[in-house]
Formats: structure tokens, sequence, C-alpha cells
């Protein structure tokens, strides 16, 4: 059925809904008089539903965000996917608009009764979203019609703190306890700060001897509420002596306590719920009015006006210093004030809060030559509820926001499974939308687009003008796997001529080689506060490139010289670097620069910063919460960092893994032992040893084992060279390596050149004897220098192996 038929067919009923309730549309209902709260599910919806009758209901202190022109109010008997698909209308009226804490009276289609309505529902057909619900008893299963059943967004009081960040309460005094929910329109990198400032502090209120509650959202997605103690204005430090200052959690405090019993009252606050939904923040907690912790907690008189104190800012998440999240004071982190009161029934909060981006799920940027690889996986996080328990994961990341550019190919390598075929579309759910007789535009993909880890299915997908902004990747036989894909004109992927993830792709390199100088853009993945890349296998001891963007939104790019694992051994450089660039797209970093190949300096240590385009270049990268261009501290100390080096071809734009040890490196290593410590060796015993046989035996032995030797160690040059891609004498293994190959090659010439030897008992020729004397030095010549290649190879594995042990143990700031 079109959309617009559909609509049509809900104004009439609506229309005949209300003539119905105007005659007094339905009779009496055991039901009348019951109360629910909403639950949210999305779309920031909140209210309390009551029947009023068989036929009406009213939904007071209503807020939602619009939905399309679709979205009802619906009836289901559950809350799954296909529950709600099998469901119907259960009122005309659309929403499709913002509602602000309204209260209004809602009528069921006619024909309806209540025990049709297992389930009420805020529903959007037209994209399978659920916004909320509430589940109705049984006709006959209400003893209580004023029964009313609690969602943990729903709290009795609110306060406006910011346009952005607000609380709400339900006081408990019969418990000695308050219900706090703490909401912000803020990404999920933020905390949000709340509590009581010190009793009876002068005025203008302090800070200083605050009670706090730290909320906010783990990497993981999970909430957490921590009770905090502020002893000074910064961020949490521990000395060297065991105190501890700033704002620090009560556990920290308390860790010194004489019991775990103790120690644990210092941590009042109990987590009772949390979420991201559209962009928002919400975390409910209980804490008790009267706390058992009198040094770090404060009391709350809950019918007094007290003084409270908030804040919202960025998170720097627990490292192996600090087992813990932390407040960052210096950006977006200051405190404010206000007075509140517990006892006051504030409805201080009209409508919902709506962010400016309500995308919370991971970005991925299409880049040219770089496929996306598509697998499925568990739903931990699906944006657009409700949905089934397995989605698309691209790149490791569950459902993300794909972004990319008309004009560039995007190739995605297919995995998922031959159940799950992978097409785009200009349907939001997906799952075959014609089968369902809903129109949809198919941009490429289908049934054939499938394959497994071992056999993958390249699809390639060229967005062109005519490309809508929004497309969407779903499965073509199940719904709602996949998520949205934004269209847009431009960007790095034009500007450069190549690009490479980095290790475990969470940072995109970006390079054009421009004659004597290169070009070169980093993009991180993942929402940070800085992102850093360098040239070396390991930061210690490796040229860097950071770039960040400070409190007043300038961008900033930097290069360093880091010799060390600390803040000091972090050295600024005066590179010349120009042209450079930073911006933070949605969070993620994305910083650009031009630098020469060779620097045109001498004395200095960035002067020996070179970049050999014929030669792999080792590309490394970090990130952390924040960055400055002064002094460097624990603060700076990156929270995320890749595991390997990557090495990039620049002239062939390919990259590759810095492994341990590759297989074909193995295969030469072996191919030179068996050359150099068992044939060539053998063949001199058989010269030095077997003479006193009859016949030639020795001869031809000691032949046989020195050409085989010489064929096994050209294979081993040969698997060398074509692993690294070319030779390469910067090593001291190479080196020796070569000079005894020279020796080694030397010898069936020798062979061939030898002069006849003379007949017993006649004196040798002048020619056989300088030969005889050039084949004994060439032959023990070429023998040492293997002798000592094999255990410089042998050294430089332990090198390898040592510094890939060092890198995975490091944390560098």
């Amino acid at each position: 059925m079109a959309p617009a038929a559909f609509v049509a067919i809900l104004c009439l009923a609506g229309a005949a809904a209300a003539s119905a309730a105007e005659a007094g549309c339905g009779a009496n209902t055991s039901l009348a008089g019951y109360r629910a709260d909403l639950r949210m599910s999305q779309h920031q919806l909140r209210g309390r539903v009551e029947v009023l009758d068989g036929c009406s209901f009213r939904v007071a202190a209503l807020d939602l965000l619009p939905g399309s022109a679709s979205a009802r109010w619906w009836r289901a008997d559950g809350t799954d996917l296909d529950a709600l698909a099998r469901g119907e209308p259960a009122a005309a009226d659309p929403l499709d608009r913002t509602f602000r804490s309204e209260s209004l009276v809602f009528h069921l289609l006619p024909g309806l009764s209540w025990p049709l309505v297992p389930v009420l529902a805020a529903y959007d057909p037209l994209t399978s979203s659920l916004f909320g619900f509430v589940r109705l008893p049984g006709a006959n299963a209400s003893s209580d019609p004023s029964s009313s059943s609690a969602a943990p967004t729903m709290l009795d009081s609110c306060a406006h703190l910011s346009p952005r960040f607000r609380v709400r309460w339900t006081l408990h005094e019969a418990n000695n306890s308050v219900d706090i929910g703490l909401e912000a329109a803020v990404g999920s990198e933020y905390y949000m700060a709340f509590g009581w400032a010190e009793p009876g502090a002068a005025e203008p209120p302090s800070v200083i001897g605050a009670d706090l509650v730290v909320a906010g959202f783990t990497e993981d997605g999970l909430p957490f509420a921590d009770d905090y103690y502020v002893t000074k204005y910064s961020e949490c430090l521990l000395r060297d002596d065991g105190s501890v200052e700033g704002v620090c959690p009560d556990t920290i405090y308390g860790r010194n306590h004489s019991s775990s019993a103790s120690a644990g009252l210092v941590n009042g606050t109990r987590l009772v719920y949390g979420h991201r939904r559209d962009g928002v923040s919400f975390v409910r907690f209980s804490r008790p009015l009267a706390p058992k912790d009198s040094k770090y907690d404060v009391a709350v008189n809950a019918t007094r006006n007290m003084t409270v104190v908030w804040a919202i800012g960025l998170l720097r998440p627990p490292d192996s210093l600090r087992p813990y999240y932390l407040p960052l004071m210096s950006r977006g982190g200051a405190f404010s004030f206000a007075k509140l009161n517990l006892s006051d029934a504030s409805g201080g909060c009209v409508g919902p809060l709506d962010a400016e981006d309500k995308e919370d799920q991971a970005r991925i940027t299409a880049e040219r030559k770089t496929p996306l690889v598509v697998t499925v996986g568990p739903a931990l996080h699906y944006p657009n509820p409700p949905n089934y328990d397995k989605v698309l994961y691209i790149n490791k990341k569950e459902a993300p926001l794909l972004k990319v550019e008309r004009g560039v190919p995007v190739t995605f390598s297919v995995e998922a499974g031959h159940d799950v075929p992978l097409y785009i579309t200009s349907d939001p759910v997906g799952g075959n939308a014609t089968a369902r007789n809903t129109p949809e535009v198919i941009y490429a993909g289908g049934p054939e687009a499938e394959g497994v880890r071992a056999t993958p299915t390249e699809l390639v997908w060229l967005p062109d003008r005519n490309t809508p902004d929004l497309v969407y990747y779903q499965s073509l036989y199940d719904q709602k796997m996949g998520w949205k894909i934004q269209v847009v004109d431009g960007g790095l992927s034009d500007m450069y001529n190549n690009s490479v993830l980095l290790d475990d792709q969470q940072v995109t390199f970006f390079w054009t080689l421009s004659g004597d100088s290169i070009n070169i853009a980093a993009r991180g993945e993942k929402k940070s506060g800085y992102l850093a890349i360098g040239f070396g296998s390991a930061m210690v001891n490796s040229y860097a490139y950071v770039g960040w963007v400070d409190g007043n939104g300038k961008g900033h790019v930097k290069s360093y010289w880091i010799d060390g694992k600390d803040g000091m051994s972090v050295h600024e450089t005066h590179e010349n670097v120009t042209h450079k660039r930073c911006r933070s797209e949605n969070g993620a970093i994305v910083f650009e620069f031009t630098r020469p190949l060779t620097p045109s300096c001498s004395g200095r240590v960035e002067c020996k910063n070179i970049i050999d385009p014929t030669t792999p270049l080792k590309v490394i990268w970090a990130m952390g919460a924040q960055w400055s261009s002064g002094p460097l501290s624990l603060k700076n100390m990156h929270s995320d960092t890749s595991n390997r080096p990557i090495r990039i071809l620049l002239l062939s734009g390919l990259a590759e893994a810095v492994e341990d040890l590759r297989p074909v490196l193995a295969v030469h290593g072996f191919m030179m032992f068996v050359a150099w410590a068992i044939f060539l060796p053998g063949g001199i015993m058989a010269a030095r040893y077997l003479k006193h046989l009859k016949g030639d035996l020795w001869f031809q032995a000691h032949t046989y084992l020195q050409y085989s030797s010489i064929a096994v160690m050209l294979l081993g040059v040969l698997f060398a060279v074509a692993e690294l891609r070319g030779f390469s004498f910067k090593s001291r293994h190479a080196r020796i390596g070569a000079v005894a190959f020279t020796f080694a090659c030397v010898q069936p010439i020798n062979a061939y050149l030898r002069p006849h030897k003379m007949e017993d008992r006649e004196p040798s020729s002048g020619n056989r004897t300088v030969w005889e004397y050039l084949h004994h030095f060439t032959g023990r010549s070429a023998a040492l220098a293997g002798i000592v290649a094999l255990f410089t190879g042998l050294q430089h594995l332990g090198h390898r192996k040592m510094g890939a042990w060092q890198h995975r143990r490091r944390r560098y700031s």
C-alpha cells in the first residue's frame, strides 16, 4: 500500500473515531484508570499512559522527537520485530512532530478494544522503528486499575541546568534515598557530573569539598556512576607519598581504610540504569540522603534549598596507572552551580533533549583501493530497535555509519555467510523490501553478493551524481542487519593518490608524492582528543606527528622526536612542515601536512628524518584524550595504539603488516642453513678426507655437494628478494651474506678454469699451483663468511622478536 493511501485511510479512520468518541464511543472497561509509564526505546519518548475508558487513553507529559508521517500509536502482541510487523495502528493521530511535555487524549480506531491491545507502542512502520511502549494487562487481569508500572527513564521531577544538560529525580524519604537521572546531549566520550557543594561554605560557592557523582559510558557502551570527592580544582593526582588531591573517586581516598568493609562505605552510589539514545546520554543512580560516609559524602536535606555542583566534559578512560575514569578539567570541564530543593515537584524540563549529532554508531569512510570487510556478529548496540540478534559488521565495527564519496568506487569484501547476501538499497529496513510490497531502489549487490572468509565475494559499487545523499547497506534476506550510508561530494580520497588502513583499522593514512616532498594526511576512525602517527617500529625512537583541536576549536599539527616513555622524552622539533590543517569530524581527528622527503638541515635530530620512497616506510599510530603544545604529562598518555607497524611502499601504494617472522623469510633462513651448514661443509669434508678411496668418488661427492649448496643458496636469495621486494644492503646480515654468496659463486667459475693435473710423480705446473691456492682461499673464505652470515641472521631474528615483544608491552606518552 502506498504511503499516501495509508495516511488517507488513517485520517478517515481518525474522523470516524472522533465521531464515535463524541457519541459515547465505548462501554466501560476494567482497565479504566490503569496507568503505566512509557518505556523509551528511542526518539526520547517519555510519558505516562492512562486508560480513560473502553476506547480512549491519555498520555501525560508526552515528550517525543518526530518520526515519519507513518508513525502512529500501534497495537501488537509483543515488542520484537516480527510482532510489531504483524501489528496494526491503534490510533489515527500521527506522531510526526515534536511533542513537548504535552497531555493529550487519543482514541482507539473503530472496532478496537483494550483486550486487542496487549502492547501499546509508539511505532514507525516505514522504518520499523520502535519509539517506546507500555504493556497492558488483559481485560480481566487487573484487579487494581490504578496500579502503575515504572520505567527507568521516568522520574517525578526535573531541572534544566543548561541547554544540553538536565537532572531528573524521584525522592524516597521513607527509604532515606533519592533516585537521580542525569541527561545530556553530548557525545559518548563525555562525562556528566552532579552533586552537592559542601554545606555552610562561604559565598560564592566553591567546588572544593563537593560530593559528586561522575557518570558516563565505557568504551563498550556500558554505563557507570561513581562517587567522587573534590579537594582541589584539578584532575586527580596521586602524590609520591600516597596522598591524593583533585577530583578523585571516593574509593581512592578510602583505600587506606583499615578494613575492606569500611573502605566500601565511601562509594554510596548505586547504578540503576543507563543508555545512549539519539545522541543523548542518560544514567540513573540512587544515593542515600544521609550517607554513612560523613567524610567524603554530603548529607542532603530534602526540604531545603541546597547548592548543587554540575559539569559536563571530556572523560579520560582508564590506563595502566589510573584504573578508573577521570574527568578532564581543561576542556569543557568547568563546574557550574545552582540551587535545588528535592521536595519541589519541579516540571522545569519542557520537551525532549534534541542532540545535534544523533549518531552513536562508529563511522567508517570508504577509500579507493581499500576494501570494506563485511562480516556478521552479535547485535550489541544496534541503533534502530527492535532488531534480530545478528547484524552486519564492517571492518570489525557493529553496523557502522558509512561515508562514501561520489565518483569513488567502494569495494566490499563480503564474508558474512552464504545466507547473508549484501545489497545497497533505498529501503531503511532491507530484507528485500520488494517482497513486502514496499518500493525500493537497489543500487548494487543482490543474491550473488555472498561469501565466507575462505572465499569472500567482492562487490564494487560506484556512487554517482544521481545517488541520493542517504542509502542503506542491508542483507537481502533478513531485515535490519545494516545501517546508513552517507553519500557526499569529494574528500581526502580525491586529494591524495594513495591510502591504506593502519594496524587495527582505526586510522587511515593518505599520501601523495610530489617531486622532492610528500603530502600526508591521517584520519582517525573513532572519536579521540588527539591523533598521532609515527615513522618507526615503535613510538620510542620514532618521529611522530600529532594533530589535535584545542578548547577554542583551533586545530594544531606539530612534529616530535620521541626517545623515551614519559612526557619529558617527547621533544618538539622544528621540522619544515607546511600546509598544516587539523579538524574534528564528529569527534574523530583528521590532520594534513606537507614535508620534504629529505630535510635541508644538519646537526639537529629532525635532520635525520629522511623518507626514501624506494624503501618501505614503517608507520604506527596512537590516540588519546588530550594534547597540548606545552610540557606533557600523564594526562597526555594515549588510550589506544597500534599493535604493530604497517610497512608502506610509497611508490606502489601497497602496504603490509610487519610480522614477527614472515613465513617466506623463515624459508630463506632454512635454505641458507642447509646450504652453509650441511652441503658446503660436506663438500669440503669430502675433498679433505675421502681421497684415499679408490676412483673419483671423493671428487663426485665434492662437486655435487658444492653445486647443490649453490643451488639452494640461490633459491634462498630469491625468496628473500621476493619477500622484501628488492635488494637491500642496509643490514649487516645482508652485507655479509652478499660477500659469502659472491665467494660461493666464484667457485663454479674457478672449477671451470681448472688446469689439468699432471700425472703421478710429475711436478704440478705453475698454473695448477696458483689455481689450487685460489680455489682453497675462495672456498674457505666463502665458508667463513657463510658461517658469520648464519650467526648475524640469527641475531637479526632475535632483534625482530625482541622489538615486537617490547612494542606490545609499551604504553607511550
